[in-house]
């Protein structure tokens, strides 16, 4: 075999991998310039990302406003971000740098260093007595449940149970508004948007177990 052609061959494959690794930085610094400039200019009406965490990725969206969105991977994060481009804007862009803080808040939760969350959020996609029982859901105290009769009492509305219930089922904001601290009153952990293995877990893990 040509010894000269080994060595052009490997000289194309550095090359090819310094422009691989040169293209891939220059991608991504070209991405945070086009999301800061959109943002600067008003452009930027939902920026999103992934973050990985012991019920799966999950996906943040955020409005100039707060955290609009989160989304666990079996409700398809294509099929969310589609819908936040029809019901809020099609001005979607992946804006990682944008979540550091939510993303660090979300690591520290897992790891038991956090018991709530300290995030703006924004809730345009909950109307009516569902939004009434998403303010009533953050101040469950961490490690702690109670029914959704409970809930529906404390929103200020006793009979209004199953409505209750299904503001927990359509929570936009999962996890960081905790809806997985409802369970039923006979005691069974009940539903959940993300399944009932995330539900058992968040639960275990708030109660140190």
């Amino acid at each position: 075999m040509n010894t000269n052609s080994l060595a052009d061959h490997g000289v194309i494959g550095a090359l090819r991998q310094t422009f691989s690794h040169d293209m891939k930085a220059d991608l991504a610094r070209l991405r945070v310039g086009l999301t800061s400039a959109a943002e600067k200019t008003g452009l930027l009406d939902v920026s999103y990302r992934t973050v990985d965490s012991p019920v799966g990725r999950l996906l943040l969206a955020a409005t100039p406003t707060g955290l609009v969105r989160v989304a666990f991977a079996c409700e398809d994060h294509d099929d969310v971000l589609a819908s936040l481009a029809e019901t809020i804007s099609p001005r979607i862009m992946l804006a990682s740098a944008r979540f550091d803080d939510v993303c660090r808040q979300i690591d520290e939760y897992f790891q038991r260093r956090r018991n709530r969350f300290e995030v703006q959020l924004d809730l345009q996609l909950v109307k009516g007595f569902r939004r009434t029982v998403l303010g009533h859901l953050v101040d469950i105290p961490y490690g702690q449940t109670v029914s959704y009769a409970e809930l529906a009492r404390l929103s200020g509305n006793a009979a209004a149970v199953r409505a209750a219930a299904s503001a927990c089922s359509h929570n936009p904001l999962p996890v960081i508004v905790p809806c997985h601290r409802i369970v039923r009153s006979d005691g069974s952990i009940g539903k959940y948007l993300g399944g009932v293995e995330a539900k058992h877990l968040l639960l275990a893990m708030e109660r140190g177990s």
